[in-house]
């Protein structure tokens, strides 16, 4: 299970490090093309299936100068296909010439499919301080 477990936290990097580097079409690759994907942005409402989604980082990315993203995962539970990460995000951001640093609570699930895990619903919710 350790190998799954590996496999699936490797999958969450990718998602973090193609968030931080403003990459589309390395999301794209990590997130299963289905319309049954949810994301649910800090403070914002629910966007489902790919299509939808994708739309939501190209704003990010584009309304974005620089990223910086650190993550505390908490926990990784593994069950035969699906596999969910809860973790904090810190972000540093800087958009519209302000700097912004925040912090939220997130979960991340993935699921098997084939030989590799693809996030299915990433839900962040920010930590007031």
């Amino acid at each position: 299970m350790s190998n799954e477990r590996n496999a699936v936290e490797a999958a969450n990097e990718t998602f973090y490090r193609a968030f931080e580097k403003k990459d589309i079409e390395a999301m794209s690759n990590i997130w299963s093309q289905g319309t049954g994907s949810i994301c649910i942005h800090p403070g914002r409402r629910e966007l489902r299936g790919w299509k939808e989604i994708r739309l939501s980082w190209e704003q990010i990315f584009k309304n974005t100068r620089y990223l910086e993203i650190e993550t505390n995962i908490i926990t990784t539970e593994v069950c035969d296909n699906i596999a969910y990460i809860i973790l904090i995000e810190n972000l540093l951001q800087v958009s519209g010439g302000r700097r912004i640093q925040a912090q939220s609570a997130a979960t991340n699930i993935f699921e098997r499919m084939a030989a590799d895990w693809y996030l299915v619903h990433h839900h962040g919710s920010p930590i007031m301080g």
